[in-house]
């Protein structure tokens, strides 16, 4: 099962199950304050002193069959090569967790996506399945990492997707429908702006 979610409910959650076994896998610096067991391809073992850190060498993760109540894994699989393989093991080694994706605006939207992320994800509520195809960069990149992080704030619904999941992570890989396009730049952005600001100010 998966279905949507809110960080706020699995913040929620995670407070009234203080005596759950979490990781948070692919974090970087930024781990949820609940983890007991912290999961990266980097050697963070010098920052997190206060944690049980492992570090992640090869695809398969090297924890023992649900050895974990709770995963958090938030911002990683558009970026893992081996996608399916990796939700399977998301699936081996916890009950259930949290994931957390960039919508496919998002992905388009931000510098360092573009070379980083290799899939797109969308969320099929009818059929509460994860929707995956190969990225398509549909226009040039207009923010940073930090300025999308302000966005949020304020259009998270339209730039995650947060979903909850127990026992199984239902997904489908589909191929993107856009077969031909024209990727709108940042330079046709402009002109179209000022184009309309200017017809404004004649009226």
């Amino acid at each position: 099962m998966i279905k949507r979610s809110s960080k706020n409910f699995i913040n929620n959650l995670l407070k009234d199950n203080q005596s759950w076994n979490i990781l948070d896998i692919g974090c970087g610096y930024n781990a949820h304050e609940a983890a007991t067991v912290i999961c990266d391809i980097q050697d963070l073992s010098h920052y997190y002193k206060n944690k049980n850190f492992v570090k992640l060498i090869g695809n398969n993760l090297p924890f023992k069959d649900k050895e974990f109540d709770f995963v958090v894994c938030s911002h990683v699989i558009e970026h893992v090569k081996d996608v399916a393989l990796f939700i399977k093991e998301l699936e081996r080694i916890s009950l259930k967790g949290y994931i957390e994706l960039p919508t496919i605006l998002e992905d388009n939207l931000v510098f360092e996506n573009r070379k980083d992320h290799l899939w797109h994800m969308e969320f099929d509520d009818d059929y509460n399945k994860l929707l995956i195809s190969k990225k398509v960069q549909f226009l040039e990149p207009v923010l940073t990492v930090s300025s999308a992080k302000n966005f949020l704030k304020y259009f998270r619904q339209s730039l995650v997707i947060e979903l909850f999941w127990e026992n199984k992570i239902d997904f489908i890989f589909k191929e993107s429908e856009i077969k031909k396009f024209t990727k709108l730049s940042r330079l046709i952005l402009i002109r179209k702006f000022f184009s309309k600001l200017i017809r404004n100010l004649i009226k």
